[in-house]
């Protein structure tokens, strides 16, 4: 199951039960006649609003969205919290200090990439991981025989406030509790507008930007909207879908789950190897992949007269060499972007090949690095504070 959320994904729509999946608690201020939604960690988010993604995307480069995203938090807890995740991810939490977060992997008993996600610690035997796509609340749940863990569900849906007047619109949000002293994957809980909630500063444009994490049924969400809202209003803030989302997510070298990255493939092909703690002690999936290959498999693509497209692949030659996961257009760079996965190892950085589309029609492309730009991540970093110009046509 892929969530490619693609051009073509707009007009590929089934009628669906609505009782099927988790509604968005904000969908009373979101809703309208346009919406397209998908599915994602079983809730439903909007993809597509009737709007000009390109005038959104420039708004989120140049001023701020909120976007109301499915990702969902589950809580562990308990006095085993800290070897059980020792065992379920491939990267050290025992010295992770309280507010912070790190990205983290849980692989597969034969090394693939099974989730990706945030863990973040509230307290000393209290987490949250934020999980992508996927089951994982169950995978957690059936390896946790013989330790003292509580798997929960906190029902809490997220959202996302993204680009460059975040700072200053999450520092009116707050009474001015948030500021600059907030540093990236760092969170804790705010006076948002009357409400307590649990914020972080990551997000998943890789632009300077935060995340708001409801408190379930013990949140008002309509206010927390509202409130954000009018925080918002002087900053250019406006709502979008995840079309603007999914776009910058890429150009900013941000793996999905189930699409750029699946069980079949491990860490290290994805590119992912700084986030495996070989040295940590047993996690599972470590036995598989000890002595695996660890050069990356997948990298970037660009392409001057063409979109790249999942379920198109790369041909060195009359040799098909890789398939393209996702591709979008890159309104900064003014080219086709995606990501390529190779079926070997190689030396494919700097390489010309040509990508044929699911069409049969074929084009040049150039195999880069991610992210496509800002590689030094100096804009979610907060480092780089300048507002990018709107290129002219």
């Amino acid at each position: 199951m892929s969530n490619l959320q693609e051009a073509s994904d707009l007009e590929n729509k089934v009628q669906i039960s609505a009782r099927r999946f988790e509604e968005s608690p904000f969908i009373e201020r979101t809703d309208c006649p346009e919406m397209v939604r998908g599915v994602y960690a079983g809730r439903y988010f909007p993809i597509f609003l009737g709007e000009n993604y390109l005038e959104k995307y420039w708004c989120l480069r140049q001023k701020a969205l909120i976007f109301d995203v499915p990702e969902k938090p589950v809580e562990i807890s308990g006095p085993d919290a800290v070897p059980f995740l020792e065992k379920v991810l491939s990267r050290k939490v025992a010295s992770m200090t309280e507010g912070r977060g790190y990205y983290a992997i849980a692989c597969t008993p034969q090394g693939g990439v099974f989730m990706d996600g945030v863990v973040f610690r509230l307290g000393e035997n209290r987490f949250w991981y934020v999980q992508a796509d996927g089951p994982f609340e169950v995978w957690l749940m059936a390896h946790s025989g013989g330790f003292e863990v509580t798997i929960s569900d906190p029902n809490s849906r997220v959202l996302q406030i993204q680009g460059p007047a975040s700072m200053d619109i999450m520092h009116a949000a707050s009474g001015g509790a948030i500021d600059e002293t907030m540093k990236y994957f760092r969170s804790g809980y705010f006076d948002l507008g009357g409400q307590r909630l649990y914020v972080s500063r990551t997000g998943f444009t890789n632009e300077l930007g935060f995340e708001i994490y409801s408190d379930g049924c013990g949140t008002d969400h309509l206010a927390l909207w509202d409130h954000l809202m009018a925080c918002g209003k002087a900053h250019g803030m406006e709502f979008s879908s995840t079309r603007a989302l999914t776009i910058r997510r890429i150009e900013g070298g941000i793996l999905g789950n189930l699409t750029d990255m699946t069980p079949d493939m491990t860490p290290f092909e994805a590119g992912l190897a700084p986030f495996i703690d070989m040295n940590k002690g047993d996690f599972i999936g470590r036995d598989a992949l000890l002595g695996k290959d660890q050069r990356s498999c997948l990298f970037g693509l660009t392409c001057k007269t063409e979109t790249p497209a999942a379920g198109s692949v790369v041909m060195e030659g009359d040799q098909v060499v890789g398939r393209i996961t996702a591709g979008v257009p890159s309104p900064t760079l003014g080219l086709g972007v995606g990501y390529v996965h190779f079926i070997a190892p190689g030396e494919w950085l700097g390489r010309t090949l040509s990508m044929r589309l699911p069409d049969g029609n074929s084009h040049a492309c150039q195999i880069v690095e991610v992210p496509f730009f800002d590689r030094e991540k100096a804009i979610v970093r907060g480092i780089d504070r300048s507002i990018p110009v709107r290129p002219t046509v």
